[in-house]
């Protein structure tokens, strides 16, 4: 697998920085090949064409159908608030692989 881009926005770019350390640390410990990184949801717009997949931080989850007018040929999801709530950075990351996956396979 080619190494895909993970953006993560959330309403100040701040609490989903824990939760992408964490993907980080499980995509190096399983050798999964992405880049991780988070930004405040004002940059979706910005940052979120260079990306294969954008996680939404379950607090701005409202913000989906506007991102996804924004950005229209990326898959935009919602990180599952439990594993948000956890801080689960591979339960998240699995979640992004197969994500990425589906999106590929149309």
């Amino acid at each position: 697998m080619e190494k895909k881009v993970i953006y993560l926005f959330c309403s100040a770019g701040m609490s989903t920085s824990l939760l992408v350390s964490k993907m980080k640390a499980q995509a190096a410990k399983y050798e999964v090949p992405v880049i991780i990184e988070a930004f405040p949801e004002t940059l979706a717009g910005e940052k979120g064409g260079a990306a294969d997949l954008i996680l939404l931080g379950p607090q701005i989850a409202y913000m989906l159908p506007e991102i996804k007018k924004v950005l229209p040929n990326k898959p935009v999801e919602v990180i599952d608030s439990a594993l948000y709530g956890k801080v689960d950075g591979l339960g998240v990351l699995k979640a992004a692989v197969a994500s990425i996956k589906k999106a590929a396979n149309g």
